[in-house]
């Protein structure tokens, strides 16, 4: 299903190798047509801004639990081989320092994450109960082209190109770890080629900013001062700092980030600044 952020536009509908189905997770008597036949599934859907989990957690539920529920009776019933799972690395909640390693205990603090955890604990109940061969990927704070202007990165780009402030929650200390999509997406096709299965692996950036700072490189790059900065009260339940370990992604699959985040941020802004025909609708829909 395409839910409010989901765009045809980013989808290459022409392709031969594609067969684009708009359908629902939660729809079982679709899944039961659609997978059998199939090798692997990557389930990278979900409810995912933290800030709307705040105002109404139900979508997050049933999307994000419910759903995966639903596809993994799907894709057992239907003999699917490989189940890969896109999860986050919210679900550990918030690191004063050092950083998480796969095992870490789960202890989310926003119903999004929530949801998430709740997600991650079924699917790999499904490998524990019934053998399914279920690999989990935690990853931190994606960026790149074509990400819904709701998410901070293209958010503050695109008001920025506009003349418009940029809200910066309480301190703007809050620290994250940032994750080029192409890294992002390298590193699940590593798990799902290569991934041991019941295994979670990591998969992040290596640089840790904070959002005061991110901020600073996002002003920046679309030539505007502090001045266009507005500090806005804090999210509720806001975590401190994000930080995954990557070893066993590295030591296991091979896996390093590529993207430097001075190189992928300029690449962001400058395809936000040439694709205007793409997020401005999507901005005036959403009332932004």
């Amino acid at each position: 299903m395409l839910s409010y952020s989901g765009n045809p536009a980013n989808v290459p509908l022409t392709d031969s190798r594609l067969t684009f189905v708009r359908g629902d997770i939660g729809d079982a008597d679709l899944l039961r047509d659609l997978l059998p036949g199939h090798d692997a599934i990557v389930h990278f859907a979900a409810e995912s801004h933290v800030d709307r989990s705040i105002d109404s957690a139900v979508p997050f539920v049933t999307t994000n639990v419910l759903g995966t529920q639903v596809l993994l009776d799907a894709a057992r019933a239907a003999g699917v081989g490989r189940f890969l799972h896109v999860s986050t690395d919210e679900v550990y909640g918030s690191i004063a320092e050092g950083s998480w390693t796969e095992t870490w205990p789960l202890a989310p603090n926003s119903p999004y994450a929530a949801s998430k955890a709740s997600s991650d604990l079924l699917a790999l109940t499904a490998h524990r109960t019934h053998g399914m061969d279920v690999v989990v990927t935690r990853c931190s704070n994606n960026y790149g082209t074509h990400q819904f202007p709701e998410k901070v990165v293209p958010l503050f780009v695109t008001n920025l190109l506009d003349g418009k402030p940029v809200p910066l929650y309480g301190d703007g200390g809050n620290v994250r770890d940032w994750l080029h999509v192409t890294d992002h997406v390298r590193g699940i096709q590593l798990a799902l080629e290569k991934g041991r299965a019941g295994e979670v692996y990591h998969i992040g950036g290596g640089t840790e900013l904070s959002n005061r700072e991110l901020t600073g490189m996002l002003l920046a790059a679309c030539g505007a001062g502090w001045d266009m900065v507005t500090p806005v009260e804090d999210r509720k339940g806001h975590d401190r700092r994000y930080s995954l370990d990557i070893t066993k992604i590295k030591n296991e699959l091979g896996y390093e980030p590529r993207v430097p985040l001075e190189h992928g941020l300029a690449d962001t802004v400058d395809w936000y600044r040439d694709n205007r025909a793409w997020w401005e609708p999507l901005k005036a829909r959403a009332g932004r």
